[in-house]
């Protein structure tokens, strides 16, 4: 697919408000990355071309990137000396863009996730003709220290910081995103007309909407919602987002076709997928890599991870399922069981207080009560295979490696360490006895003894 718009990401500051060894855009939001979210926002553009300015713990950033987006280029800002300078550490790029013959490029922020594609596409529109420059600006009712955007008929002609704004300035409440559009012909000249003579030596991006107004072009401002602009300096605002992202995902999903029954409690990952008519009850969490079908019941309390599950499947409630777990149509896992890298086929059935690893159970198989597959031997992991139609007696114990024919039954309380065949029984515990009035003796035993205890103290 033909590329059109240039995207740079700056990825290169500090973040040293975060107070972690974690690079600020490598901090995750919904599981990903915040770095992430830009970068997967603009592939869904399509005609993007992207390169992303590293700098503090760059190896960090460019290992994930190169990882996660292995189209994207990577540049390098050596020092800290501002937005301008930042972006043009990406000036071979924007060369290489104008060459090509690409009409526009965007100036986007790694710590700001929520920026919608639909916002950036609005922006690349209204760059035709004498416009340069777009900013994109957001109305609030608490500006303060937040740089303003002056608009005057029509056109932006300045950013002002608002320790340079006046006092009528500082009345106005659009403000500044970060975020620009640029008609690439015009880019590099403007970018290079920067200069540092202001406090704190640095190139200010911002310095770019009165610099192309000098060069006779036009400038105008675009205003979005705010909770696009919201950036990421500390952990509070992190936890901010992901409250923001969630709410937007959760109304995603329900306009869907899911029925969220107390929506506020159930959290997703950014790679969620939830089919028509699935039911989710009240506090439920999805970790990255889960995949829900249609008409599929999520019981309350699960924490699922990595797993599919399939159509009209039953998971809970209180169920973990963790990596590697496929559910297979018609599925049931029930109150308090584990699964993990576990492949439960049609109709298999595991109801209650079970751990299930490392294992497959058969079509419509039943697991008891109680059931765990001992896959861990201390230094390796072993499979259990269970079969079709196959049944396990509660408060069974399966030791791997070991098979489990088909139609085959497990009695109740078995340790079984020898694979069992086809439509065979397994018995694998110690022989009941009875023996007449000994419990009477026991008690008497026990009740001698609890008197000496009381006369010696």
């Amino acid at each position: 697919m033909s590329q059109d718009v240039l995207a740079i990401v700056l990825a290169a500051g500090q973040g040293s408000r975060m107070k972690s060894n974690t690079p600020k855009v490598l901090h995750k939001l919904a599981g990903q990355p915040l770095l992430g979210h830009v970068l997967s926002t603009i592939e869904s553009m399509k005609t993007c071309k992207t390169a992303v300015i590293v700098g503090n713990q760059a190896e960090l950033v460019s290992a994930y990137v190169e990882a996660d987006f292995g189209d994207a280029e990577l540049y390098t800002q050596r020092e800290q000396l501002g937005t301008g300078d930042a972006v043009l550490a990406a000036s071979k790029a924007i060369k290489q863009a104008q060459d090509a013959g690409m009409s526009h490029a965007m100036v986007l922020y790694g710590d700001c996730p929520l920026i919608k594609a639909e916002s950036l596409k609005a922006a690349i529109r209204t760059i035709e003709g004498d416009v340069a420059l777009a900013v994109l600006g957001f109305e609030t009712s608490t500006p303060t220290g937040y740089g303003r955007l002056l608009v005057e008929n029509g056109e932006l002609v300045a950013i002002r910081e608002e320790k340079d704004a006046s006092d009528e300035e500082r009345k106005v409440t659009l403000c500044n995103s970060g975020i620009m559009v640029f008609a690439l012909e015009n880019m590099l000249e403007i970018l290079r007309a920067i200069d540092c003579q202001n406090a704190q030596g640095e190139y200010y991006l911002t310095d770019a909407v009165e610099i192309a107004r000098q060069k006779g072009k036009q400038v105008i401002a675009l205003t979005v919602d705010e909770s696009e602009t919201f950036g990421v300096n500390d952990r509070a605002q992190l936890a901010h987002l992901e409250n923001l992202w969630q709410e937007r995902k959760r109304h995603e999903v329900m306009i869907s076709g899911v029925t969220l029954i107390a929506p506020q409690s159930v959290w997703f990952s950014y790679d969620t997928e939830i089919g028509r008519d699935a039911l989710i009850e009240p506090n439920v969490y999805f970790g990255t890599g889960v995949s829900i079908g249609a008409e599929a019941t999520i019981l309350a309390h699960c924490h699922i991870e990595g797993t599919d599950v399939a159509k009209f499947s039953t998971i809970g409630p209180f169920a973990r399922l963790r990596p590697g777990t496929k559910i297979d149509e018609g599925g049931k896992v029930g109150n308090f069981c584990e699964l993990k890298n576990a492949h439960i086929e049609k109709g298999a059935k595991i109801n209650h207080l079970s751990y299930i690893g490392d294992a497959f159970v058969g079509t419509k198989a039943n697991v008891g009560a109680g059931t765990i597959t001992c896959n861990y031997d201390g230094m390796n992991k072993h499979h259990t295979n269970i079969g079709a139609g196959s049944f396990i007696g509660s408060n069974s114990a399966l030791v791997a490696p070991i098979n489990i024919g088909a139609g085959a039954y497990v009695g109740s309380g078995s340790t079984v360490t020898d694979d069992v065949p086809d439509n065979a029984l397994a018995i694998a515990r110690g022989r009941q006895i009875n023996k007449d009035g000994r419990a009477e003796d026991i008690r008497a035993r026990n009740l001698a003894q609890k008197q000496k205890r009381q006369a010696e103290k």
